[in-house]
């Protein structure tokens, strides 16, 4: 199959607002050892894709100044030393940038199969969040069946992704949301309570919800004063693994409580992380996840839709942070 000399992308004007993503004409790319060229079928949203649009979060050195993250569709070219993959093959993964174009590389390592029995919308909605999520959960703490998991940011992509996770080995799950909506969304999800943080102290409902023990995983999107609020909700040899910090990252916290509770406050970024331990956390997806996806037991949840010209629409929806579940682009 001939592949075309050009391609249509979303580009960055310049640092601003929505309007700045616009369409425009780009060199297709052409996959290096290791790569694998994708016909994108669909693209995810991401808020690091927005802050790269304002321009607080710029691409890592020598990536494509193309946003989006991760993407699903069909490979129909290789590069050379790659062992994997067939033309052809079906695949969503992560990257470092590109994805809001009609092709995009990845590294081979960091592509998984479209699990069975889900569209390509489904599995473009995957690879961000379930790195994140089983990297800090399952890489950095591991949960345990019968553990606690307090999820912050419950409707969110990640606090989808981390609801169902948790609750498919076997945890349970208290989770904070804005919303009467929204916490029975998260309810619905499966997470056993569901706190309104407007209305309710996340803090008080977790105390209350584990017979006064706190809880030995909390997942943080959020930061800012939750930072020593999460200090007073975690048990003894708890885990919190930061990954956002929605609210700021800088707080005033007492640290004493980390002391005495030996607690672990640990957090990642993925973006920055080597080729190798992007691919040992697909591995672990691939192993341990993937068959609970084809056994139907995880589906990432659907926010909505767009085309890739609407990329901005797609990205001013998620600035409400009205959505519940993942925004994605289908090309």
């Amino acid at each position: 199959m001939a592949l075309p000399s050009r391609m249509i992308a979303i580009a960055i004007r310049a640092p601003g607002g929505p309007e700045m993503l616009v369409p425009e004409e780009r060199p297709m790319p052409v996959p290096g050892p290791g790569e694998i060229l994708v016909k994108v079928a669909a693209a995810g949203v991401n808020r690091p894709d927005v802050r790269q649009r304002q321009g607080t979060y710029p691409p890592p050195k020598g990536a494509t100044d193309i946003p989006g993250l991760e993407i699903a569709g069909e490979v129909v070219a290789l590069g050379p030393d790659t062992k994997r993959w067939k033309v052809g093959d079906k695949v969503c993964a992560l990257v470092v940038g590109g994805g809001y174009a009609e092709y995009c590389l990845a590294h081979e390592t960091h592509a998984l199969p479209v699990p069975p029995g889900l569209s390509m919308i489904e599995a473009a909605a995957m690879p961000e969040t379930f790195f994140t999520c089983w990297q800090n959960m399952f890489m950095r703490a591991s949960v345990k069946d019968g553990d606690w998991v307090l999820v912050h940011g419950g409707t969110s992509g990640i606090g989808t992704t981390a609801i169902m996770l948790a609750k498919a080995f076997g945890a349970k799950v208290i989770t904070t949301a804005g919303s009467a909506e929204k916490c029975a969304a998260a309810k619905k999800l499966g997470a056993d309570v569901a706190v309104n943080y407007k209305t309710e102290d996340f803090v008080a409902s977790t105390k209350a919800a584990t017979g006064g023990a706190g809880v030995n995983l909390i997942v943080d999107i959020v930061g800012g004063d939750y930072i020593d609020r999460n200090y007073d909700a975690a048990a003894e040899h708890a885990t919190i693994a930061q990954v956002s910090f929605s609210a700021g990252p800088k707080a005033t916290a007492n640290f004493a409580k980390l002391m005495q509770k030996r607690i672990i406050h640990t957090g990642s970024t993925l973006r920055p992380r080597s080729i190798a331990e992007k691919a040992s956390i697909a591995r672990g997806l691939e192993e341990r996840v993937w068959p609970l996806v084809a056994a139907g037991r995880i589906k990432p949840v659907i926010d909505s839709t767009f085309p890739l010209k609407d990329a901005g629409a797609a990205q001013a929806r998620m600035e409400t942070s009205l959505h519940i579940g993942k925004i994605v682009l289908s090309i």
